[in-house]
């Protein structure tokens, strides 16, 4: 398929899974199918998940140009589900026009959602950091267009003057090829500025097709996710048989360090 896909990520709390929802009926105003990717997380204790966020958008339900799919992070750390990007290719091949991926809300330095997705949003509201929190926050240096929710909050103009004091700054770890990081208020209640952003959104895939950052990020999501894949083979091989056990005891007895343990047990595969 052909669909731009947009990946949500902010703190908790942010507003996004209210914003994805007033995102999607501007899309569907646009006439544009979308579908929706939630990720909830689970419980360390006993694995299960709310997969809550689609009760925030209960009304979309029934519209057919839309699919709402919840999923569990089951461990996965950066804020997305391992299963994720598979559900993101079943979407496009089924021809949906915009695919939104709602990350669980993540801290400072879980950025995985920068290897997933075409566009990256960064969701901030008023009140949730200081002004040096935003600067030096890791997770705001990925975003392609960041978005101020709840503007209609006093303080809200402070945080998107902090917001600009970063990219002022130049603190910014991702190649945007000449693109301007605009910061957007809105306020998915009143859809104050929802309009704007998905105009922006628009440019910025303009802007990737024409620099060709746009087959240079979608390389880099499947070299990513290939890796990870790897990764998850290579646990599930080292789980089975009792080759872990055995250089488990003999780093337990002090015969090997845990480097030399880990040698040891890829030389078994």
């Amino acid at each position: 398929g052909k669909a731009h896909v947009i990946g949500l990520t902010g703190v908790p709390g942010s507003g996004k899974s209210t914003l994805v929802h007033a995102m999607a009926k501007q899309f569907r105003a646009d006439g544009r199918t979308v579908g929706i990717v939630a990720v909830d997380p689970s419980s360390p204790y006993s694995g299960g998940a709310i997969l809550g966020d689609r009760v925030r958008m209960s009304d979309l339900a029934m519209d057919t140009g839309v699919f709402i799919r919840s999923l569990a992070t089951r461990g996965a750390l950066g804020g997305l589900a391992r299963a994720a990007l598979d559900t993101v290719d079943i979407l496009d091949a089924a021809g949906f026009d915009v695919v939104l991926i709602e990350t669980v809300g993540v801290g400072q330095d879980e950025v995985d959602i920068a290897g997933a997705a075409e566009t990256v949003l960064v969701v901030s509201a008023p009140g949730l950091g200081d002004g040096i929190q935003a600067i030096k926050a890791g997770v705001l240096e990925i975003a392609d267009i960041h978005v101020v929710s709840k503007c209609d909050k006093p303080d809200a103009s402070r945080t998107v003057a902090d917001l600009k004091s970063m990219l002022h700054l130049g603190s910014t770890a991702r190649n945007h090829h000449g693109w301007e990081v605009p910061v957007l208020r809105t306020s998915a209640e009143t859809r104050l500025g929802i309009d704007e952003l998905v105009a922006s959104l628009d440019a910025h895939l303009a802007h990737l097709i024409e620099t060709g950052e746009r087959e240079v990020r979608r390389r880099s999501i499947l070299e990513t996710r290939i890796i990870k894949t790897a990764e998850d083979l290579l646990r599930q091989r080292i789980g089975q048989g009792d080759d872990l056990s055995k250089v488990v005891g003999n780093a337990l007895q002090g015969d090997m360090s845990p480097r030399q343990a880990a040698e040891a047990l890829l030389k078994t595969l």
